[in-house]
């Protein structure tokens, strides 16, 4: 398993669902509940639902985490809170919750502006923890999982991204590497 490269288990971008940036807050919601849908009924291999540019070039991916992050729009104004407890500076979180009045508009609210939310306006583009080479090995993407806890890395060919490398297809290979480690043990 050494010797694997991010090649070996990426799957290309051009197999997953994808959406506009410019598609709209309730486009995106159901766009999204459709690569579920398809995802559980094996319409589908992929349930991530990647980000086009005007372009179409892929640029990110929508999940709905960052459809709530969406609503919220606060949310761009603040670093995490994992960034912050990291470092200990946990009380400083529980300060920036009161100080932006995160969550503090009534939901009904929230959903009236989600006519007028384009997915561009809070998509982020992959970071530098979230972004590997096709050439790269998995050893260095072990580590990328586990550190920064994403269930996807983007490949990246140059400035372009080729392909996702999901923590689940990484898992699946690795526990079938090991039950036949075990089984030559026994």
């Amino acid at each position: 398993m050494e010797k694997m490269k991010v090649c070996d288990l990426m799957v290309s971008t051009d197999r997953f669902p994808k959406i506009s940036n410019r598609a709209g807050y309730f486009e995106a919601l159901s766009a999204l509940e459709i690569a579920q849908q398809k995802y559980l009924s094996k319409e589908s291999e992929q349930r991530i639902l990647l980000v086009e540019n005007e372009k179409g070039k892929v640029i990110g991916k929508l999940s709905p985490i960052d459809l709530f992050r969406g609503l919220e729009t606060n949310y761009i104004r603040v670093d995490s809170e994992e960034t912050l407890t990291r470092f200990g500076f946990d009380y400083i979180w529980k300060s920036m919750e009161k100080d932006y009045n995160l969550w503090e508009n009534p939901f009904k609210d929230l959903c009236y502006k989600a006519k007028d939310i384009q997915i561009k306006e809070f998509i982020r583009e992959p970071a530098k923890g979230q972004s590997i080479s096709a050439d790269d090995t998995l050893v260095k993407c072990f580590h990328l999982f586990v550190m920064n806890r994403h269930d996807a890395l983007f490949v990246f060919e140059k400035d372009e991204i080729i392909g996702v490398l999901t923590f689940s297809d990484v898992f699946e290979k690795t526990s079938q590497v090991m039950k036949e480690c075990s089984s030559l043990e026994t």
